[in-house]
């Protein structure tokens, strides 16, 4: 079956039908040279970034990139490599390479391609992912001054600059393998950004702020994120350690997104499979409060990780991950569902578009949520990586604000927050309405019961 969305050719150097052409020579010279199945994925792309500081270019990159990747299973050993030289030589060469592989890799019972009936069969549906944006150098460049500029004119606190940057970047694909699938689109992400310091007699703070979106036209006024970026700044000044203590805490949406990531890591197949997880067994149990929720949604139109199709070409589907609290699947490619004895959950490449969420949605923005704490701990900024996923100890540097009587008293920094995955999913006592649109995985400020937190 062959099922393409048609990119803006003139865009790329080379075309759909040209990729096309590649894979089926690619599984050609695969099933001459002996191979029992294989599969291919041909990309390329192109973009640019550049980087401004204090008005002056520092940064003009352009970037133009394209790559092959090759699968060849003997029986089920399986042999993998790349290039990204696209010449008959190299695609020979390469498929090549992969078989020698193969044939020295032990067999595994679970390697191997989906089974035909699993693979995107229908036609794909345009999602809305290609918005292509080619601005000039000069146009690039006046827009990251603009954002630079609206920051450093918030006031004598912003002293210096770390710079802002505009980055845009399109790119298409040919995914296929020996049973037939053959599927590709074209997609696009364009972000703006700016970081500033904000200095006064107590030292200098640095923070950021940025926006990515697959369509252009839908970056907010340059201003706002420069202007954005120096408030988070100059809010940072005078920060100190907060008092030791078990205290409440709560994520910030940018922060938050994290929790839902070491969710999804512990409940990916990966992890299950190797015994290196705290949710293994957890499949049916409550795990969150009843009133939060986890949704995928793949099929978004313009979602940051939008797919009709995960990487092992299973189409994709909407569903609630969590419900009620209880975890009502995994994360699981062909693979890993294979070593699990489960069904594939079309997340061969991870998760798609993440939105934990409170149902029962009356708890507002940020503000309502630190009203609804009370006293305790605001988290902007963590640092390290310190989370178990075999016990779900978690510890972590982090920097924010502390709150008292619903209200910012303080910044604090160097400090450290340490808890249980377990129980800081158990403990969630709200979550915000505030959620930001440029993550893959969404939440909103999340407010968790209680945490050790360790400062003064």
């Amino acid at each position: 079956m062959t099922n393409q969305l048609l990119p803006d050719e003139h865009l790329f150097a080379h075309s759909r039908d040209a990729l096309k052409k590649i894979a089926d020579d690619l599984l050609t010279i695969a099933k001459q040279g002996g191979a029992t199945a294989s599969e291919v994925e041909i990309s390329e792309g192109f973009g640019q970034s550049v980087n401004v500081r204090q008005g002056e270019v520092e940064t003009i990159e352009h970037h133009r990139d394209k790559q092959i990747g090759v699968t060849i299973y003997l029986g089920q050993r399986k042999g993998y490599a790349s290039t990204s030289d696209f010449s008959s030589e190299a695609l020979q060469a390469t498929v090549n390479a992969a078989i020698d592989i193969a044939r020295f890799t032990a067999e595994d019972p679970c390697a191997g391609l989906p089974d035909r009936d699993q693979l995107m069969l229908g036609p794909i549906p345009d999602l809305d992912l290609f918005h292509p944006w080619t601005p000039s150098v000069e146009t690039a460049v006046a827009m990251a001054r603009d954002c630079e500029a609206a920051g450093l004119s918030m006031g004598p606190v912003i002293q210096n600059s770390e710079g802002a940057s505009v980055s845009t970047h399109q790119g298409h694909f040919i995914m296929a393998n020996s049973l037939g699938f053959m599927a590709g689109y074209p997609t696009s992400r364009h972000s703006v950004g700016c970081a500033l310091i904000a200095a006064d007699e107590h030292g200098m703070q640095r923070d950021d702020w940025y926006e990515s979106v697959r369509d252009a036209a839908l970056l907010p006024p340059l201003a706002e994120i420069g202007l954005k970026a120096a408030q988070r700044a100059a809010a940072r000044l005078g920060a100190r350690q907060c008092p030791t203590g078990e205290v409440a805490v709560i994520f910030e949406a940018p922060v938050a997104s994290t929790i839902v990531g070491n969710l999804v890591h512990a409940a990916s197949g990966g992890a299950l499979y190797r015994k290196s997880s705290f949710l293994e067994g957890a499949l049916g149990k409550k795990i969150l409060p009843e009133f939060v929720v986890l949704e995928e949604r793949p099929l978004l139109r313009g979602g940051q990780s939008s797919a009709p199709f995960d990487g092992d070409g299973l189409p994709t589907h909407d569903r609630d991950v969590i419900c009620d609290g209880i975890l009502q699947g995994y994360f699981l490619s062909v693979y890993s569902a294979r070593k699990l004895g489960m069904a594939p959950t079309a997340n061969g490449g991870g998760s798609h578009n993440l939105f934990m969420r409170d149902v029962r949605g009356a708890h507002g923005d940020l503000s309502a949520l630190m009203k609804t704490m009370g006293r305790g701990l605001l988290i902007t900024e963590l640092l390290g990586q310190g989370v178990n996923y075999v016990n779900g100890d978690y510890s972590r540097g982090a920097a924010g604000f502390w709150i008292e009587n619903g209200e910012i008293a303080y910044p604090v920094e160097e400090i450290t927050i340490a808890g249980n995955m377990k129980d800081m999913l158990a403990g969630i006592i709200a979550i915000a309405d505030d959620r930001l649109a440029r993550s893959a995985k969404q939440s909103g400020a999340i407010l968790i019961e209680k945490m050790m937190v360790a400062g003064a």
